[in-house]
């Protein structure tokens, strides 16, 4: 007697918020699904979310409300990462970026005396030109004027300078008369619990835990409290004063109009935040699209315009909300590694930054003895693009290494910028080396140069 197979049972169809996430991200596609997205973006939160307590720590020291600054990396972080995936398809998560926040609250408003209403105006006003500039396709002749071996130096530059500033506020570097600085008291409270977080960071990290950083800080502000390293000293909360860098922006101020004049200072600020935006995001970009797939045959990143278009109106959106600039995330990598291929991923990591945002006004509990060492590791991981110069030929070395030093040494970006493409530029003029296409090169080289006279006379 012939059996009869039973029928199997009907597919289930997908819900209409699964067929509406289908059509737009085109997972399966990219061979990923709603899940695995879901993953992904929680993933690329948790390995980000360090910024929430860092970001304010930094621009708390320019003056800023540290509750109001909290506040607005979640909402910008939020907006930067739905925008993203929205816009460009990408995995890619955004928030305001470590580098910049250290420039504008040291060497903008500390050093250059400049209001932080002012500087926040600077921002947007370099989110702007940053617009433009990918718009008019600019950009890509800027990238193609400066060498690949400065962008490297540029980013170690930056690691150092970032680093630089955590053994600072952890007092394991500490000025002094004799020889500028020194050894800090290892014996304090504040040192020893820098260095029992910067234990606990390196080692998660070692062991590949995508939270590494946030563990970090958590746990060492849990042994700095129980173990009275730090005092227990959580700050009162005025959750009504939350929105007090909102729209806080001077762009008067920052475009001389009607107030205190800075000279040419804020034209360097706005071009600094605009250059290392730029090639921060195009290094970035290259490494995260990379591992997710999204390089075209010819190699050209898909959808690139798409990314910077979302990068720009974020850094734009921040600077109104009450942030420094917002930038792409190297950090974005984990979320690819779990899966994530498409702006689902995105948008996940910025709807988990907006849950976040009721309890982020409570950073200031956190002490600077626990984010420090985060800027430390922080640092210690963007030393991996030097491996990028040839050290062994002159010509490399010398723009790469005045790059590098002066950046963490002057406590400024842009001088490091400036010696760096002043000697390259020298160098390509001693070699008889120059062609037209070298023009932008040498326009920034005397751009840079009439800066150093202007510094000189002032």
């Amino acid at each position: 007697m012939t059996q009869v197979a039973p029928a199997s049972p009907p597919a289930q169809a997908p819900s209409p918020l699964a067929a509406l996430a289908q059509r737009h991200f085109a997972l399966a596609e990219r061979g990923s699904n709603v899940r695995t997205e879901v993953v992904a973006g929680l993933t690329s939160f948790f390995t980000m979310a360090y910024i929430i307590v860092v970001n304010p720590g930094i621009l708390g020291l320019a003056g800023m409300p540290v509750a109001a600054v909290a506040a607005a990396t979640c909402l910008s972080a939020a907006l930067a990462c739905v925008l993203m995936g929205v816009m460009a398809n990408a995995p890619l998560g955004l928030a305001p970026g470590m580098g910049l926040n250290a420039y504008f609250s040291f060497t903008v408003v500390q050093a250059m005396h400049v209001p932080w209403q002012v500087a926040l105006g600077c921002v947007f006003i370099s989110g702007v030109a940053f617009l433009l500039l990918t718009a008019a396709g600019i950009r890509q002749m800027i990238v193609a004027a400066i060498p690949p071996h400065l962008l490297a130096a540029v980013a170690g530059g930056i690691g150092l300078f970032i680093a630089f500033i955590g053994l600072k506020n952890a007092d394991l570097v500490v000025s002094s008369p004799a020889t500028v600085v020194a050894l800090g008291d290892l014996h304090k409270g504040g040192p020893l619990l820098a260095l029992i977080g910067l234990a606990i960071m390196a080692g998660l990290s070692i062991f590949g835990v995508r939270a590494a950083i946030l563990i970090g800080i958590v746990a060492t502000t849990l042994i700095g409290w129980t173990t009275h390293l730090v005092p227990f000293a959580p700050a009162k909360v005025d959750t009504a004063g939350i929105g007090q860098t909102i729209m806080a922006l001077d762009l008067n101020g920052a475009l001389h109009l009607g107030g205190k004049a800075y000279g040419l200072g804020l034209l360097e600020v706005v071009f600094v935040f605009l250059f290392v935006d730029l090639f921060d995001n195009i290094g970035t970009l290259c490494a995260v699209t990379k591992r997710a797939g999204l390089i075209n045959p010819d190699g050209s990143i898909r959808d690139l315009n798409k990314m910077l278009y979302a990068d720009a109106i974020a850094t734009m959106a921040g600077s109104m909300i009450g942030t420094s600039t917002v930038t792409s995330y190297v950090e974005s990598t984990s979320g690819v590694e779990a899966g994530g291929r498409t702006g689902l991923t995105a948008i996940v990591c910025g709807l988990m930054f907006l849950i976040a945002l009721p309890f982020a006004p409570y950073a200031a509990a956190v002490p600077l003895a626990a984010t420090a060492p985060a800027l430390v590791l922080v640092g210690a991981l963007m030393m991996a693009p030097l491996q990028e110069v040839s050290w062994e030929r002159a010509e490399q070395a010398l723009p790469a290494f005045l790059t590098l030093v002066m950046i963490p040494l002057t406590f400024s970006i842009a001088n490091g910028l400036a010696f760096g493409i002043t000697a390259h530029a020298a160098i390509k003029i001693m070699k008889r080396e120059v062609s037209k296409s070298d023009w932008l090169l040498l326009v920034l080289a005397v751009l840079f140069i009439i800066r150093f006279a202007y510094i000189a006379a002032a």
